[in-house]
Protein backbone atom coordinates (compact mmCIF):
# COMPACT_ATOMS: atom_id res chain seq x y z
CA UNK A 1 0.00 0.00 0.00
CA UNK A 2 1.36 3.43 -0.99
CA UNK A 3 1.69 5.96 1.84
CA UNK A 4 0.89 9.66 1.31
CA UNK A 5 3.97 11.83 0.65
CA UNK A 6 3.51 13.59 4.02
CA UNK A 7 3.71 10.29 5.92
CA UNK A 8 6.78 9.17 3.97
CA UNK A 9 8.54 12.45 4.76
CA UNK A 10 7.57 12.17 8.44
CA UNK A 11 8.91 8.61 8.58
CA UNK A 12 12.21 9.73 7.05
CA UNK A 13 12.52 12.57 9.56
CA UNK A 14 11.83 10.23 12.50
CA UNK A 15 14.36 7.70 11.18
CA UNK A 16 17.01 10.41 10.75
CA UNK A 17 16.42 11.73 14.28
CA UNK A 18 16.71 8.22 15.74
CA UNK A 19 19.88 7.57 13.72
CA UNK A 20 21.50 10.82 14.77
CA UNK A 21 20.41 10.36 18.36
CA UNK A 22 21.83 6.85 18.45
CA UNK A 23 25.09 8.08 16.98
CA UNK A 24 25.29 10.91 19.50
CA UNK A 25 24.56 8.54 22.37
CA UNK A 26 27.23 6.20 21.09
CA UNK A 27 29.74 9.08 20.95
CA UNK A 28 28.85 10.18 24.49
CA UNK A 29 29.21 6.64 25.84
CA UNK A 30 32.54 6.25 24.01
CA UNK A 31 33.79 9.58 25.35
CA UNK A 32 32.73 8.70 28.90
CA UNK A 33 34.43 5.32 28.64
CA UNK A 34 37.53 7.00 27.22
CA UNK A 35 37.73 9.36 30.20
CA UNK A 36 37.46 6.64 32.83
CA UNK A 37 40.63 5.70 34.76
CA UNK A 38 42.50 2.96 32.96
CA UNK A 39 44.14 -0.16 34.29
CA UNK A 40 47.64 0.32 32.96
CA UNK A 41 49.10 -2.96 34.26
CA UNK A 42 48.33 -6.30 32.65
CA UNK A 43 46.86 -9.29 34.45
CA UNK A 44 47.93 -9.68 38.08
CA UNK A 45 51.10 -7.58 37.78
CA UNK A 46 51.29 -5.41 40.91
CA UNK A 47 53.57 -4.02 43.61
CA UNK A 48 52.47 -6.80 45.97
CA UNK A 49 55.51 -8.87 45.00
CA UNK A 50 58.81 -7.58 46.40
CA UNK A 51 61.66 -7.14 43.96
CA UNK A 52 63.36 -4.74 41.58
CA UNK A 53 60.92 -2.92 39.30
CA UNK A 54 62.36 -1.19 36.26
CA UNK A 55 61.65 0.00 32.73
CA UNK A 56 62.50 -2.51 30.03
CA UNK A 57 64.21 -0.61 27.21
CA UNK A 58 63.00 -3.02 24.51
CA UNK A 59 59.27 -2.72 25.29
CA UNK A 60 59.07 0.52 27.26
CA UNK A 61 57.05 -1.34 29.92
CA UNK A 62 57.73 -1.90 33.60
CA UNK A 63 58.88 -5.38 34.57
CA UNK A 64 59.81 -7.02 37.86
CA UNK A 65 62.75 -9.14 38.90
CA UNK A 66 62.58 -10.98 42.20
CA UNK A 67 65.33 -10.70 44.78
CA UNK A 68 66.08 -14.39 44.40
CA UNK A 69 66.83 -14.08 40.71
CA UNK A 70 64.94 -15.78 37.93
CA UNK A 71 63.55 -14.36 34.70
CA UNK A 72 61.96 -10.89 34.66
CA UNK A 73 58.17 -10.82 35.02
CA UNK A 74 56.42 -8.64 32.39
CA UNK A 75 53.03 -6.99 32.58
CA UNK A 76 53.63 -3.50 33.93
CA UNK A 77 52.55 -0.18 32.42
CA UNK A 78 54.35 1.62 29.61
CA UNK A 79 56.38 4.53 31.04
CA UNK A 80 59.25 6.82 30.10
CA UNK A 81 60.20 7.29 33.76
CA UNK A 82 59.02 5.24 36.74
CA UNK A 83 59.34 5.06 40.50
CA UNK A 84 57.45 3.23 43.23
CA UNK A 85 57.38 3.10 47.02
CA UNK A 86 54.83 2.39 49.73
CA UNK A 87 51.33 2.24 48.30
CA UNK A 88 51.91 4.23 45.12
CA UNK A 89 53.82 4.31 41.86
CA UNK A 90 54.50 7.18 39.46
CA UNK A 91 54.61 6.66 35.70
CA UNK A 92 55.62 9.46 33.32
CA UNK A 93 54.42 9.12 29.74
CA UNK A 94 55.12 11.26 26.69
CA UNK A 95 52.07 12.41 24.79
CA UNK A 96 52.14 12.58 20.99
CA UNK A 97 52.28 15.85 19.10
CA UNK A 98 53.71 19.30 19.68
CA UNK A 99 54.30 21.09 21.94
CA UNK A 100 55.83 18.35 24.08
CA UNK A 101 53.62 17.21 26.96
CA UNK A 102 53.64 14.41 29.49
CA UNK A 103 51.12 12.60 31.62
CA UNK A 104 52.11 11.94 35.23
CA UNK A 105 50.09 8.86 36.17
CA UNK A 106 49.62 8.09 39.86
CA UNK A 107 49.10 4.36 40.30
CA UNK A 108 47.88 2.30 43.24
CA UNK A 109 49.44 -0.87 44.65
CA UNK A 110 47.86 -2.88 41.81
CA UNK A 111 49.27 -0.38 39.32
CA UNK A 112 45.85 0.94 38.41
CA UNK A 113 45.55 4.61 37.57
CA UNK A 114 44.06 6.72 40.35
CA UNK A 115 45.05 10.21 39.19
CA UNK A 116 46.42 11.87 36.07
CA UNK A 117 48.20 15.21 35.66
CA UNK A 118 49.15 16.60 32.24
CA UNK A 119 51.99 19.11 32.06
CA UNK A 120 54.15 20.54 29.25
CA UNK A 121 57.68 19.21 28.85
CA UNK A 122 59.78 16.09 28.37
CA UNK A 123 59.96 13.45 31.16
CA UNK A 124 63.15 13.59 33.19
CA UNK A 125 62.88 12.50 36.87
CA UNK A 126 60.25 10.72 38.98
CA UNK A 127 60.23 10.03 42.73
CA UNK A 128 57.76 8.68 45.31
CA UNK A 129 58.18 9.07 49.08
CA UNK A 130 58.67 5.93 51.19
CA UNK A 131 55.01 5.98 52.30
CA UNK A 132 53.70 6.68 48.81
CA UNK A 133 51.95 9.84 50.05
CA UNK A 134 54.05 12.45 48.24
CA UNK A 135 55.27 12.37 44.65
CA UNK A 136 57.45 14.57 42.49
CA UNK A 137 58.39 14.74 38.84
CA UNK A 138 60.72 16.90 36.78
CA UNK A 139 60.36 17.71 33.10
CA UNK A 140 62.66 19.45 30.65
CA UNK A 141 60.95 22.55 29.36
CA UNK A 142 63.19 22.61 26.28
CA UNK A 143 64.76 19.15 25.98
CA UNK A 144 68.32 20.44 26.27
CA UNK A 145 70.90 18.40 28.13
CA UNK A 146 72.23 18.96 31.64
CA UNK A 147 75.65 19.32 30.01
CA UNK A 148 74.63 22.75 28.69
CA UNK A 149 73.49 25.86 30.52
CA UNK A 150 70.54 26.50 28.21
CA UNK A 151 68.08 23.98 29.62
CA UNK A 152 65.06 24.80 31.75
CA UNK A 153 63.20 22.46 34.09
CA UNK A 154 59.86 22.39 35.84
CA UNK A 155 59.47 20.31 38.99
CA UNK A 156 56.09 19.49 40.51
CA UNK A 157 55.13 18.04 43.89
CA UNK A 158 51.81 16.27 44.54
CA UNK A 159 50.64 15.60 48.12
CA UNK A 160 48.08 12.80 47.99
CA UNK A 161 47.07 13.39 51.61
CA UNK A 162 45.55 16.75 50.72
CA UNK A 163 45.35 16.52 46.94
CA UNK A 164 47.40 19.70 46.69
CA UNK A 165 49.52 20.02 43.54
CA UNK A 166 52.49 22.37 43.38
CA UNK A 167 52.89 22.81 39.64
CA UNK A 168 56.33 24.42 39.87
CA UNK A 169 58.79 24.70 42.77
CA UNK A 170 60.33 27.89 41.42
CA UNK A 171 58.44 30.17 43.82
CA UNK A 172 59.54 28.38 47.00
CA UNK A 173 61.31 30.83 49.36
CA UNK A 174 65.00 29.97 48.96
CA UNK A 175 67.87 30.81 51.30
CA UNK A 176 71.50 30.67 50.11
CA UNK A 177 74.37 31.52 52.48
CA UNK A 178 71.85 32.62 55.09
CA UNK A 179 70.21 35.20 52.81
CA UNK A 180 66.86 35.10 51.06
CA UNK A 181 67.69 34.54 47.39
CA UNK A 182 65.91 35.84 44.28
CA UNK A 183 66.94 35.26 40.64
CA UNK A 184 65.05 34.76 37.37
CA UNK A 185 67.17 31.73 36.35
CA UNK A 186 66.35 29.49 39.35
CA UNK A 187 65.68 25.89 38.33
CA UNK A 188 64.86 22.87 40.51
CA UNK A 189 65.09 19.17 39.72
CA UNK A 190 65.60 15.74 41.25
CA UNK A 191 63.47 15.80 44.43
CA UNK A 192 63.89 13.06 47.07
CA UNK A 193 61.75 12.72 50.22
CA UNK A 194 62.49 11.83 53.85
CA UNK A 195 60.40 9.24 55.68
CA UNK A 196 58.39 11.91 57.50
CA UNK A 197 56.80 13.07 54.21
CA UNK A 198 57.81 16.64 55.09
CA UNK A 199 61.56 17.10 54.64
CA UNK A 200 62.92 16.80 51.11
CA UNK A 201 66.11 17.42 49.16
CA UNK A 202 66.53 18.69 45.61
CA UNK A 203 68.94 20.39 43.24
CA UNK A 204 68.67 24.09 42.55
CA UNK A 205 70.62 25.75 39.76
CA UNK A 206 71.31 29.48 39.48
CA UNK A 207 74.06 31.66 38.01
CA UNK A 208 75.77 28.59 36.56
CA UNK A 209 76.10 26.84 39.93
CA UNK A 210 74.18 23.95 41.45
CA UNK A 211 73.28 23.54 45.12
CA UNK A 212 71.81 20.82 47.30
CA UNK A 213 68.77 22.28 49.07
CA UNK A 214 66.89 20.95 52.06
CA UNK A 215 63.21 21.75 51.86
CA UNK A 216 60.24 21.73 54.21
CA UNK A 217 56.77 21.04 52.83
CA UNK A 218 54.88 22.29 55.88
CA UNK A 219 56.71 25.63 55.97
CA UNK A 220 57.22 25.69 52.20
CA UNK A 221 60.82 26.81 52.44
CA UNK A 222 64.22 25.66 51.16
CA UNK A 223 67.81 26.35 52.17
CA UNK A 224 71.02 25.55 50.31
CA UNK A 225 73.38 23.16 52.11
CA UNK A 226 76.35 22.96 49.73
CA UNK A 227 77.38 23.40 46.10
CA UNK A 228 77.94 20.97 43.25
CA UNK A 229 75.26 18.42 44.12
CA UNK A 230 72.83 17.17 41.47
CA UNK A 231 70.00 14.63 41.47
CA UNK A 232 70.08 13.74 45.19
CA UNK A 233 68.67 10.42 46.40
CA UNK A 234 68.07 9.99 50.13
CA UNK A 235 69.10 6.68 51.73
CA UNK A 236 66.42 4.48 53.38
CA UNK A 237 67.68 5.53 56.84
CA UNK A 238 67.51 9.25 55.95
CA UNK A 239 71.19 9.81 56.82
CA UNK A 240 72.96 9.93 53.44
CA UNK A 241 72.40 11.33 49.98
CA UNK A 242 73.69 9.69 46.80
CA UNK A 243 74.25 12.28 44.09
CA UNK A 244 76.13 13.08 40.93
CA UNK A 245 78.95 15.60 41.20
CA UNK A 246 80.44 17.53 38.31
CA UNK A 247 84.11 16.56 38.12
CA UNK A 248 85.00 17.38 34.52
CA UNK A 249 84.28 19.81 31.68
CA UNK A 250 84.09 16.89 29.28
CA UNK A 251 80.46 16.93 28.00
CA UNK A 252 80.60 13.17 27.44
CA UNK A 253 81.25 12.38 31.13
CA UNK A 254 81.01 15.44 33.36
CA UNK A 255 79.70 13.71 36.51
CA UNK A 256 80.68 11.01 39.00
CA UNK A 257 78.59 9.36 41.71
CA UNK A 258 79.21 10.39 45.33
CA UNK A 259 77.55 9.83 48.70
CA UNK A 260 77.14 12.68 51.19
CA UNK A 261 76.75 12.16 54.96
CA UNK A 262 74.09 14.63 56.08
CA UNK A 263 75.38 14.75 59.67
CA UNK A 264 78.68 16.42 58.79
CA UNK A 265 78.31 17.09 55.03
CA UNK A 266 81.38 14.99 54.26
CA UNK A 267 81.37 13.16 50.93
CA UNK A 268 83.12 10.22 49.31
CA UNK A 269 83.21 8.99 45.70
CA UNK A 270 81.72 5.64 44.76
CA UNK A 271 83.65 2.95 42.88
CA UNK A 272 81.75 3.74 39.65
CA UNK A 273 84.15 5.94 37.67
CA UNK A 274 82.06 6.31 34.52
CA UNK A 275 79.91 9.39 34.00
CA UNK A 276 76.40 8.77 35.41
CA UNK A 277 73.58 11.06 34.25
CA UNK A 278 70.83 9.63 36.44
CA UNK A 279 69.09 10.11 39.77
CA UNK A 280 70.41 7.09 41.61
CA UNK A 281 68.09 4.78 43.56
CA UNK A 282 68.95 3.08 46.83
CA UNK A 283 68.38 -0.67 46.41
CA UNK A 284 69.01 -1.19 50.14
CA UNK A 285 70.89 0.62 52.94
CA UNK A 286 74.25 -0.26 51.42
CA UNK A 287 73.71 -0.35 47.65
CA UNK A 288 72.99 2.27 45.01
CA UNK A 289 71.46 1.51 41.60
CA UNK A 290 71.62 3.66 38.48
CA UNK A 291 71.33 3.58 34.69
CA UNK A 292 74.15 3.97 32.20
CA UNK A 293 74.04 4.03 28.38
CA UNK A 294 73.76 0.44 27.23
CA UNK A 295 76.23 -1.64 25.34
CA UNK A 296 75.66 -2.92 21.82
CA UNK A 297 73.21 -0.17 20.99
CA UNK A 298 70.88 -0.69 23.99
CA UNK A 299 69.23 2.39 25.41
CA UNK A 300 70.41 1.81 29.00
CA UNK A 301 71.61 -0.79 31.49
CA UNK A 302 71.09 -0.85 35.25
CA UNK A 303 74.17 -1.12 37.42
CA UNK A 304 74.76 -1.21 41.18
CA UNK A 305 77.67 -0.21 43.39
CA UNK A 306 78.32 -0.28 47.17
CA UNK A 307 77.40 2.98 48.87
CA UNK A 308 80.50 3.07 51.08
CA UNK A 309 82.92 3.51 48.17
CA UNK A 310 84.29 -0.03 48.24
CA UNK A 311 83.96 -2.80 45.68
CA UNK A 312 83.10 -2.09 42.09
CA UNK A 313 80.13 -1.67 39.74
CA UNK A 314 77.99 -4.70 38.94
CA UNK A 315 75.67 -5.10 35.97
CA UNK A 316 72.17 -5.86 37.27
CA UNK A 317 69.85 -5.53 34.29
CA UNK A 318 70.92 -5.32 30.66
CA UNK A 319 68.54 -3.04 28.79
CA UNK A 320 66.84 -1.38 31.77
CA UNK A 321 66.36 1.97 33.49
CA UNK A 322 64.31 3.64 36.28
CA UNK A 323 65.13 1.05 38.97
CA UNK A 324 62.93 0.97 42.09
CA UNK A 325 63.40 -1.55 44.90
CA UNK A 326 60.00 -2.50 46.35
CA UNK A 327 59.72 -4.51 49.57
Amino acid sequence: MNRPPQLRRLALVVFAVLLLGGGSLGYVLHARHRDLPTAVAQGSFSLAEPGLYYRDSATGRIVRRSGTGGPPVPGGPACERFHAAGERALCLRKLPGLPARIQALVLDRRLREVQRVTVPGIPNRARVSASGNVLSWTVFATGDSYATTAFSTRTSILDLRTGYLIKSMEEIPLTIDGTRYHAPDVNYWGVTFAKDDNRFYATVSTKGRTHLVEGNLHDWSAKALRENVECPSLSPDDTRVAFKKKVSEDPAAPWRLYVLDLADLREHPLAETRGVDDQAAWLDDGTVGYALPGREGRAADIWSVPADGTGGPRLLVPGGSSPAAVS
